[in-house]
């Protein structure tokens, strides 16, 4: 794919992760559209950028709400790329708790269809629109990639949603790249370890170095240009597909 004639979408693109992969996008030549509902954020990165980044308000929930940014994106030219990587939900409850009483259903349910209806409401909207166009020389119309954790591996104790989520997009990942090779849009997923977003840095510097502390190697957090180095990668190299590659310096969470 060659990402200097392509439109991409990138959900969450506000901050953190996707603001990591807006601006790699952009330094590519690429045109942008920040999706995301935190308005403030989005037109200021757009701003910043300048000319082929624009900010689009986008409920990654809502299939109206998706449709109107991919038809934004349809304007500045032919949508090949999408990185799915919202994110600005948890909860943390144990299935019973100590009193007894059992965890909340509109806690689960809304994480679920935060991370895992979400994502898989824009793939399945994107990649039909990718589906219309004509393929390059290698049969390809477009490549997707999307955002799980290794929670989705090895969920911590109090996170069963976010962990039931996560793993909801990994399995997602093999069976979508199947469905989606007969009209050529790959799709592969990042699992991200513990990363240096701006919400980890607001927990201060001593909480962080307790966190690095678990990293085997590099002994400290991811980076957000490190999440945006694969997702890049992952976008670009056409026989990468129906993968999950960890990003987490060989850390697994234990149960706390």
């Amino acid at each position: 794919m060659n990402i200097s004639e392509s439109v991409a979408i990138v959900t969450g693109g506000a901050g953190g992760l996707g603001e990591a992969v807006v601006r790699r996008l952009h330094a590519a030549g690429a045109h942008v559209v920040v999706a995301d509902l935190a308005e403030e954020k989005a037109h200021s990165l757009a701003e910043e950028l300048g000319e082929r980044v624009v900010y689009s308000a986008t409920d990654v929930t809502d299939e109206d709400s998706v449709a109107a940014t991919i038809a934004l994106a349809n304007g500045l030219g032919h949508l090949r790329a999408a990185v799915i990587a919202h994110g600005g939900w948890g909860v943390v409850e144990k299935v019973v708790g100590r009193d007894g009483s059992p965890a909340s259903l509109s806690g689960f349910t809304k994480t679920l269809d935060l991370y895992l209806t979400g994502t898989y409401n824009v793939l399945r909207l994107v990649a039909a629109q990718m589906a219309t166009l004509d393929p390059d020389g290698t049969g390809e119309r477009g490549a997707v990639v999307a955002t799980a954790s290794i929670a989705g591996y090895e969920g911590q104790i109090g996170q069963t949603a976010y962990a039931a989520a996560k793993a909801g997009v990994i399995g997602l990942t093999i069976a979508a790249a199947r469905d989606l090779s007969s009209v050529g849009v790959r799709f592969n997923t990042i699992a991200p370890g513990t990363m240096r977003t701006p919400t980890m840095e607001s927990v201060g510097e001593e909480a962080i170095a307790k966190f690095a502390a678990n990293v085997p190697f590099p002994k400290r957090l991811g980076e957000p240009d490190e999440f945006a180095d694969t997702a890049m990668f992952l976008l670009q190299n056409g026989y990468a597909n129906g993968e999950v590659i960890r990003l987490d310096g060989a850390q697994r969470f234990g149960p706390r």
